[in-house]
């Protein structure tokens, strides 16, 4: 995934990238902001680890790469950004979960409720 916030104070809030077991695992994030200067631009990503006191922030600066889990134990939100951001998000897969999320969601379309 490819995210570009345009600067107008766009943010996204507090969530969890695999909150039902959809075989995402390992969220992987590369950012493209050269320059960038949060106390101005702000866009920090924000993560709320599980079970902890404190919280982790992350500056969106040009060529850094972070990893983090995508369950429930890495909540995380992108505070407001004043400049225009850039994101690639990719996420690693666990097969058995992601076959396993596939085939409840055939399922479910699969259905059909008569009245």
């Amino acid at each position: 995934m490819v995210a570009c916030y345009p600067g107008n104070g766009t943010g996204y809030v507090r969530h969890v990238d695999n909150p039902n077991g959809d075989g995402r695992c390992i969220t992987c994030i590369y950012y493209l902001n050269k320059n960038w200067d949060s106390k101005l631009h702000g866009g920090i990503l924000r993560i709320f680890p599980e079970g902890r006191s404190y919280v982790a922030d992350v500056e969106p600066i040009f060529d850094r790469l972070l990893f983090f889990w995508s369950d429930r134990r890495n909540p995380h939100e992108v505070q407001p950004s004043y400049a225009t951001r850039y994101a690639m998000t990719v996420w690693y897969f666990d097969a058995e979960e992601r076959a396993e999320a596939k085939k409840k969601f055939r399922n479910l379309v699969g259905m059909r409720i008569y009245f």
